[in-house]
């Protein structure tokens, strides 16, 4: 092992006696960090607080102590990049097996899943010898405008937090490092080195702060990413509330706080309020008044400048460098950890099969889906995102994928000689094919006008068996990428005119919608199916064509609501989302997603946990027992069709009456479970007080009042099959 054999190296040449307790690993960890504490100068000290390049930071050579690299995610493992530089560094080596973005994961509902990703990516990461995965992210979806949302985990706290731990856990196995981000209250992307988060304690402990805490307190996180928005006023990469009173104090993380690259602004800010590791901060390596930038960040000299003074607690110094340390010796100097693979034929699998769980079906009118090969003679695929690989752009997590499957090739290699696939553009998109020095090979030049476009589209459309549509969002700025948010909810590039086109000559259409984000559809009636495909990676076209024809029986739900128009969305009706205001206040406060679309009454186009299946279920009558200090609610659910599937049962708790307002119902639990035809399986969720408590902001803390509950399961948020009463004394 390459490490190991480095550290054995260090540890027989560095200046400390052999008998060092921190080289040794059969000791305590909190014994190493004290020991190797112990031993550093002031310089090697704030020298390990800062970054050396733009994804590694130093470490300590004198003490064989090896500096740590970090990796963006994470949906894969970024290209290497130049020393100071974000351009690529060429090499021919650093191709990485693309997975499905957090927004499909979070659509699978399943724990599984996410263990499978995690362990695959991480994998993946310890054969590039990277220390530090910047990921998975986890920020709320406050509103569909946000160009980030495709990286982040859905709108509602629970499901984020159950899907996150299982990720955490399998990375962190092969000795890399996860950097959970973004925290928090990174909801926009408009702004975002600058706006200031106004949000009420309730919000932030219910919606906006659990799914972090249960990435430090269950799935045992060795870093954290800090924001570049402010709340409260204070930067949250060096907030004092965020960062020292919840995350370190009341949580008891004892990792790494690492700020987002660019996200640290001042010496004495960075050095009390919580940050440990600076990255990114503006410098291209070359120019600093100390002979390099690096020297000049604000966790570098000039700290060191204000410790040599008394002008800062050497104690706080000692608090950082022992969190360093602790991910150095959980990493780079973990010599027992496995060697890693690299778009190995396994990860190539669990790319597909997540892929093939995340994907949700909308809309099936008339058993459109799946398609039949044996009845059908031409499929006309139509849309720009057929044939546009999208694992390239979108910002920090655009990969350079060793392969990927566009939809149109998959669809091809499924269809074989069964059916003739005719293919047509139909729109105009965009024509981007590199990001980062990153090319996909792909010439998406076209030289026809959109209405020629439209008319040669149609003129295919009238004699196909089935219209398949490939449209939604891509990964250029303005749509699903970093950086900037969406202008609007609506379709790009007059796609809704190409739909609406093709229907009035063929009703027999699937469109199939690719993005992180939901999107209008004033089309929805006229189409008899409609497939939620997500950015899905390496394996994109292979899953895609799994599900289109059946091979893979759709089991996706929606981790989001879609509303029918922006002004459904609660940050939109409340006006509290304003991309030219550098304050965003909250004032939906805890009724985010389908929260605020139920105590609204808001019809929304296909709501929280909706996806359909090519087979059915039926559920029957809920039942609730105590159990301990809390309850248990059982279902049984039978597949009442002819294939087997994946039901995701749904538990939503109603608190009857409250002194403070809630919602009209909550997630509380979830359930995937697979079923044989006329299989019949028994549903158990336990309720444990604490799921049944809100937060207080009078007290300070969470509560849980005496009185009725009902528990409500079913197939989505708008799907309750059946209800049950419950009482707390």
């Amino acid at each position: 092992m390459v490490m190991a054999t480095g550290i054995a190296m260090a540890s027989a040449c560095c200046t400390c006696p052999e008998t060092a307790v921190y080289l040794d690993e059969s000791k305590p960890l909190e014994d190493r960090v004290e020991d190797a504490l112990s031993r550093m100068t002031l310089e090697e000290k704030v020298k390990i607080l800062h970054a050396q390049s733009k994804f590694s930071s130093a470490g300590v050579p004198r003490l064989g102590i090896p500096e740590l690299w970090c990796t963006d995610g994470p949906h894969g493992i970024r290209p290497e990049v130049k020393w100071d530089q974000w351009d690529q560094a060429g090499w021919t080596n650093d191709s990485c097996t693309a997975f499905p973005a957090l927004t499909c994961l979070a659509a699978t509902w399943s724990e599984e899943m996410s263990a499978l990703y995690g362990k695959s990516i991480g994998e993946e990461a310890r054969f590039r010898e990277k220390d530090v995965l910047l990921g998975p992210g986890v920020n709320i979806y406050r509103t569909p405008l946000n160009g980030r949302n495709f990286e982040y985990m859905g709108e509602d706290p629970y499901l984020a937090s159950k899907m996150v731990v299982p990720y955490i856990q399998e990375v962190q196995k092969n000795g890399v490092a996860t950097c959970v981000k973004h925290y928090a209250l990174n909801n926009q992307e408009a702004h975002r080195h600058s706006y200031n988060a106004v949000v009420d304690d309730r919000a932030l402990y219910e919606i906006y702060l659990p799914a972090f805490k249960a990435a430090v307190q269950e799935g045992g996180s060795w870093s954290i990413m800090g924001a570049y928005n402010l709340f409260r006023g204070e930067h949250a990469c060096h907030n004092d509330l965020l960062l020292n009173k919840i995350l370190k104090q009341d949580w008891g993380f004892d990792g790494a706080v690492i700020s987002d690259w660019g996200g640290t602004y001042d010496t004495v800010e960075a050095a009390n309020k919580g940050l440990d590791l600076e990255f990114g901060t503006g410098t291209n390596g070359l120019d600093s008044k100390y002979g390099n930038s690096y020297d000049a960040y604000h966790l570098a000299i000039p700290y060191q400048e204000k410790l040599r003074k008394g002008e800062l607690s050497e104690e706080v110094l000692n608090d950082k460098v022992r969190r360093v340390l602790r991910l150095n010796f959980r990493t780079a100097m973990n010599s027992r950890k496995p060697f890693g693979s690299m778009n190995s034929p396994e990860h190539n699998e669990a790319a597909r099969r997540i892929a093939g769980e995340g994907i949700v079906v909308l809309k099936n009118e008339d058993n459109i889906l799946p398609v039949d090969l044996e009845k059908t003679g031409k499929i006309l695929v139509v849309g720009e995102n057929a044939i546009k690989k999208m694992t390239v752009g979108g910002g920090s997590s655009s990969l350079k994928a060793k392969h990927e499957c566009v939809p149109l090739d998959g669809i091809r290699e499924a269809v074989g000689d069964k059916a003739e696939v005719v293919y047509q553009r139909g729109y105009l998109g965009d024509l981007l094919r590199s990001y980062n020095s990153v090319d996909t090979g792909i010439d998406l030049s076209d030289e026809r006008s959109d209405e020629q476009l439209i008319a040669d589209a149609v003129a295919e459309a009238a004699d196909a068996d089935v219209i398949l549509f490939f449209g939604g969002l891509n990964k250029s700025k303005g749509q699903d990428c970093e950086g900037r948010d969406r202008s609007a909810m609506a379709l790009p590039y007059a796609q809704d005119k190409v739909i609406e086109a093709l229907a009035e000559v063929n009703p027999n259409i699937v469109v199939v919608i690719v993005s992180g984000n939901a999107v209008e559809m004033p089309w929805v009636d006229k189409v008899d199916g409609i497939m939620e495909a997500w950015f899905i990676g390496s394996q994109a076209g292979h899953a895609i064509a799994d599900v289109l024809f059946g091979k893979v029986n759709p089991s996706g739900k929606l981790p989001f609501t879609f509303p029918v128009k922006l002004e459904d969305n609660a940050a939109h009706a409340t006006g509290a989302y304003d991309a030219e205001s550098h304050v965003a206040e909250y004032k939906e406060g805890i009724f985010v997603g389908y929260r605020w679309a139920e105590k609204q009454q808001i019809k929304p186009l296909f709501a929280f946990g909706h996806g359909l299946s090519y087979t059915t279920f039926e559920y029957g009558e809920a039942k609730c027992r105590k159990a301990g200090k809390g309850f248990k609610v059982s279902i049984d659910v039978t597949n009442t069709g002819d294939r087997e599937g994946k039901e995701i049962v749904q538990m939503y708790i109603e608190d009857v009456e409250s002194s403070l307002e809630r919602p009209v119902k909550e997630l509380k639990g979830f359930s995937k479970i697979s079923l044989a035809p006329g299989e019949t399986k028994t549903v158990t969720f336990v309720i444990e007080p604490d799921m049944l408590k809100f937060y207080d902001p009078a007290q300070s803390g969470w509560v849980l009042e005496p009185g009725d509950f009902v528990a409500h399961v079913g197939a989505a948020s708008d799907d309750i099959r059946s209800s049950v009463k419950f009482a707390v004394k």
